[in-house]
C-alpha cells in the first residue's frame, strides 16, 4: 500500500512540506560550514591577523559548544520557540559575519566572532531537535533529511574554492556572509510544528536526562566515536601532504568520505539494525579505519578506508538520532541535542589537543589512540543496551513511528 494511503492527503502534504523546507535549511547551514572551514582562516590571514590571534579566534566556536550552547537550546525548548530560535540564530549569524567583513583589528574580530559563534553554534543542535520532533510527528526518517546538509557542505566548500580563484582573499568573508544570508532566508520558510500530542506533555524536565544512565551512555558513546575523528579532522590533510599527495588528491579523499556519508543517510530508512547495533558497528568501523590509517597505507587502500567514513560517522549519527527519537521525550529533544553537542565538544577539544601532542612525536601513530577511543565508545553503548530498552522518562518505550 503506498504511503499516501496510510494517512490523509492533507497530513501527507504537511509532512512533505515540512521535510522539503527543513532539507533546504539543513543545506544552507551546512553550506555555510563548508565555505567557512577552508576559507575563514585564509581571510583572517589576508586582513593581517597574526597566527597567534588566528588560533585564538578559531577556537571560539569550540568553547561555546560546551558552555552557552546547552543553555540556549534549553531556553528555546522551554519557551516552546524552537523555530523562532532557529530563525533568530540564523539572522544573527548573518549579521555577525557581515560585521566581521568590516573589521581588521584582532581584538575587534575576536569579540564580534565570539558573539557570532554564540548564535551560530546552536544552529545545528536546534535544527536536529526540530527535525526529531518532525520525525516523531510526521513519521519521517532522519537520514534523508540530514543528507542534504552533507551534500551542501561539499558544494559550499567546492563553490567557495572556485570563487577563491577569482575573488581576492580579503573579500572571501563576503562569500561566507552570503551563505549565512541564504540560511537566514531559508529559516523563514520553516514550517511551524503542530501542537504537541497529549502524550508529549508529560511532566518530564530536560534536566532529568542527566540522571538517566542510558542517556548518558548514549551521548558518551557518541562523543567518543565521533571524537575519534579529531586526528583526521586536524592532521589528515597535513599528513597526506607530507606523504606527497597533491591538493586535488587530498580534496578527492575528503570528498570520498562525505559521499559515503551521504549514501548511508540516503539508505538509512532501509536499515534493519537496532540503533544500538548501528552505533556499535560505527564505533568498530572507526577503530578499524584508524588502525589502518595509522600504517600510512598506499593511496588505493587509503581511498577505500575513506569510504568507511559512511560507517564511522554516518552510521553512528543515524544510530544516535534514532535512539534520541525512541528514548528521549519529544518535548525535550532540543535540550538533549544540546547535551549531546556539549559532550561531543568537550571530547573533541580534548582529543584535538591530545592529538597535537601525539602527532608531533609519533606522526600517524596518533590514529591508534583514536582507534582506542572508538572502541571504547562501542563498548560503552553495548554495555548500556539494556538500559536503553525504555525511554528517558523511565516509562514506556517510545516508538519512532508516525506522529499525529
Amino acid at each position: 500500500m503506498p504511503p499516501t494511503a496510510q494517512i490523509p492527503i492533507s497530513s501527507y502534504e504537511v509532512s512533505r512540506r515540512f521535510a522539503g523546507r527543513l532539507a533546504l535549511f539543513y543545506g544552507m547551514i551546512f553550506g555555510l560550514t563548508g565555505s567557512y572551514l577552508p576559507f575563514f582562516p585564509v581571510w583572517l590571514k589576508a586582513v593581517g591577523i597574526e597566527p597567534t590571534w588566528i588560533g585564538l579566534i578559531i577556537a571560539v566556536p569550540a568553547l561555546t559548544r560546551f558552555t552557552l550552547l546547552p543553555l540556549i537550546t534549553g531556553l528555546a525548548e522551554r519557551s516552546q520557540s524552537l523555530r523562532g530560535a532557529m530563525i533568530v540564530a540564523a539572522l544573527a549569524t548573518f549579521a555577525g559575519f557581515a560585521v566581521l567583513g568590516t573589521l581588521q583589528q584582532p581584538v575587534a574580530v575576536l569579540i564580534v566572532f565570539a558573539l557570532t559563534a554564540c548564535a551560530w553554534t546552536p544552529l545545528v543542535p536546534l535544527t536536529d531537535g526540530y527535525a526529531l520532533k518532525g520525525v516523531v510527528r510526521y513519521g519521517l526518517n532522519y537520514g534523508p533529511l540530514r543528507l542534504w546538509g552533507s551534500a551542501a557542505f561539499v558544494v559550499g566548500a567546492l563553490g567557495c574554492g572556485l570563487l577563491a580563484d577569482v575573488i581576492a582573499a580579503p573579500h572571501l568573508i563576503w562569500v561566507i556572509a552570503a551563505m549565512a544570508a541564504l540560511g537566514a532566508v531559508a529559516g523563514f520558510g520553516l514550517q511551524p510544528l503542530d501542537a504537541p500530542r497529549q502524550s508529549e506533555t508529560l511532566p518530564f524536565r530536560a534536566g532529568a536526562l542527566l540522571r538517566d544512565r542510558g542517556f548518558l551512555a548514549m551521548i558518551g558513546a557518541a562523543a567518543l566515536i565521533q571524537g575519534s575523528h579529531a586526528a583526521y579532522y586536524t592532521f589528515g590533510s597535513i599528513a597526506w601532504q607530507s606523504a606527497g599527495l597533491d591538493g586535488a588528491t587530498i580534496a578527492g579523499l575528503w570528498a570520498l568520505g562525505v559521499i559515503a556519508e551521504i549514501v548511508v543517510f540516503a539508505l538509512s530508512p532501509r536499515f534493519t539494525l537496532s540503533p544500538v547495533l548501528m552505533m556499535v558497528v560505527g564505533g568498530l568501523a572507526a577503530a578499524l579505519r584508524w588502525s589502518i590509517t595509522a600504517q600510512d597505507p598506499p593511496l588505493a587502500l587509503l581511498a577505500g578506508v575513506q569510504l568507511m567514513h559512511g560507517l564511522s560517522f554516518g552510521l553512528t549519527q543515524v544510530g544516535t538520532m534514532t535512539l534520541m527519537v525512541r528514548h528521549v521525550p519529544s518535548h525535550v529533544t532540543a535540550s538533549a541535542q544540546g547535551y549531546l553537542t556539549a559532550a561531543a565538544g568537550i571530547v573533541m577539544c580534548g582529543a584535538s589537543i591530545g592529538s597535537g601532542v601525539i602527532f608531533a612525536r609519533f606522526g600517524s601513530g596518533v590514529y591508534l589512540g583514536m582507534a582506542v577511543m572508538a572502541t571504547l565508545g562501542a563498548v560503552v553503548i553495548w554495555l548500556a543496551r539494556r538500559g536503553l530498552d525504555t525511554d528517558a522518562a523511565g516509562g514506556q518505550p517510545q516508538s519512532s513511528g508516525s506522529g499525529g
